[in-house]
C-alpha cells in the first residue's frame, strides 16, 4: 500500500505544479503561481507559500499561463487566452488563433475572470470600503462623552466609480458644581454634534478624463444649520493614477440650499477641489481632500472644506483610523464662528476585496 499512497502522492504534486502559472526571471530564477495581474510594470504573482508577489516586470524572461488572461497591448489592442514566451514575445491563444507582442509592448495582464468581474459587475459587487467607530467617556469632576461613528464605501469598475460616505459625531460635558452651603448643580453643554452623508458617480471618458456627479448633505446643531444640500457636476482630470498613488482634479458647478434655524438660502457655487490618496508602505493608507466652492452669486463669500484621513491596518479586518475636517463658511449666522473642526479617532473594520 505504501508504493500505491507514494505514486499517488507525487502524481498529485506534479498534476498541481503543471496547472500552476510560471514566471521565469533572467537572473534563472524560477517561480510558479497563479498570475493575477500586471500593469506592464510590474507583474503579480500569487503562491502557495509566500502569499502575493510582486515582480519587477523588467526581470521577467518568461511567462507561462495555464488559464485565460486578458492582455493589453501598446497599440490599444487587448486579446484573451492563455499566454506563453518565445523568444522575447509573448503569444496569446485566443479563440480565433495565436497572437504574438514583443514583451516590451505588453500593458497589463489580468485573469480573465476578474477583468469579467469588473467589466459587467451588478450593482451590489465590487464595493469595498470600511466602518469607522470612536467612543471616549470620562467621569470626575467633569463627565464628558465623544461618539465617533462613520462609513466608506466605493464601487469600481473598467470604466466608472460609484462612491458613497456617512458620518456623525456626537459629544456633550458635564460639570457639577458643589459648595458647601448650597445642593450640587449641573450644567450639561453640547460641544459637538454633526451628520454628513453623500454619494457621488464617476465616469471615465477617457484614461486622463472623466465626469462626475454628486449629491452631498450635511448638518450642524452647534452652527444652527439645520441641513446643507449641495448638488455638483462636472469634469475631471486623474493626475496620477496607479495602485499606490491617484491624484484627482475636478471643476465644475453645484446648486446649493442651506437652511439654518435663522435663514434659508439658495445659491450657485463653482466646485473646486482635488483629492489624493495614497498608500504608506502595505499598512497605511492617507485620503486628503480641499474643495473651494465660490458663491457666483455674492462675490467674495466661500464656502471650503478640507478632510485628511488615514488608515493603519492592524488585521485582516481591523486597522485604526484617524481623520481631520475643517469647514469654513465666509458669511454664517449672526453670532457663529466661520470655522467648524472635526478631529476623530478610532477602529476601522474593512469589508469587501
Amino acid at each position: 500500500m505504501r508504493p500505491l499512497r507514494t505514486f499517488t502522492a507525487l502524481i498529485l504534486l506534479l498534476s498541481t505544479y503543471a496547472l500552476a502559472d510560471q514566471v521565469s526571471l533572467k537572473n534563472g530564477d524560477r517561480m510558479t503561481g497563479t498570475i493575477t495581474k500586471s500593469d506592464g510594470k510590474t507583474l503579480v504573482l500569487h503562491t502557495a507559500d509566500a502569499g502575493d508577489v510582486t515582480i519587477n516586470w523588467r526581470a521577467v524572461a518568461a511567462v507561462k499561463s495555464d488559464e485565460p488572461l486578458h492582455v493589453d497591448l501598446a497599440n490599444g489592442k487587448t486579446a484573451v487566452g492563455e499566454v506563453a514566451t518565445t523568444d522575447d514575445k509573448l503569444e496569446v491563444s485566443t479563440s480565433s488563433g495565436a497572437v504574438s507582442a514583443p514583451l516590451a509592448d505588453v500593458k497589463g495582464l489580468q485573469q480573465q475572470t476578474d477583468y469579467e468581474k469588473l467589466e459587467r459587475p451588478s450593482l451590489w459587487q465590487q464595493w469595498k470600503g470600511g466602518v469607522n467607530a470612536g467612543f471616549s467617556l470620562t467621569g470626575g469632576n467633569s463627565q464628558t462623552t465623544n461618539l465617533a461613528l462613520g462609513f466608506l464605501a466605493d464601487r469600481q469598475t473598467l470604466r466608472d466609480k460609484l462612491s458613497a460616505y456617512a458620518s456623525s459625531v456626537y459629544a456633550t460635558s458635564k460639570i457639577t458644581v458643589t459648595t458647601p452651603i448650597l445642593p450640587p448643580t449641573t450644567a450639561t453643554t453640547t460641544t459637538a454634534n454633526t451628520e454628513a452623508g453623500g454619494a457621488r458617480y464617476d465616469r471615465d471618458f477617457d484614461a486622463k478624463l472623466f465626469g462626475f456627479g454628486s449629491a452631498d448633505f450635511f448638518a450642524d446643531a452647534l452652527q444652527s444649520l439645520n441641513l446643507r444640500s449641495v448638488f455638483s457636476g462636472g469634469v475631471g482630470e486623474h493626475a496620477i493614477k496607479n495602485e499606490n498613488t491617484t491624484l484627482d482634479f475636478l471643476a465644475g458647478l453645484n446648486y446649493t440650499h442651506e437652511s439654518y434655524v435663522t435663514l434659508s438660502r439658495n445659491l450657485i457655487a463653482l466646485t473646486l477641489g482635488e483629492e489624493l490618496m495614497h498608500k504608506l508602505g502595505k499598512s497605511t493608507i492617507v485620503n486628503e481632500k480641499l474643495y473651494f466652492f465660490p458663491d457666483l452669486s455674492s462675490p467674495g463669500d466661500f464656502r471650503g472644506t478640507f478632510d485628511l484621513a488615514t488608515v493603519t491596518k492592524i488585521a485582516k479586518r481591523f486597522g485604526w483610523q484617524n481623520s481631520f475636517s475643517d469647514v469654513y463658511v465666509t458669511n454664517p449666522p449672526l453670532g457663529k464662528r466661520q470655522n467648524d473642526v472635526i478631529l476623530t479617532t478610532g477602529l476601522n473594520v474593512a469589508f469587501g476585496e
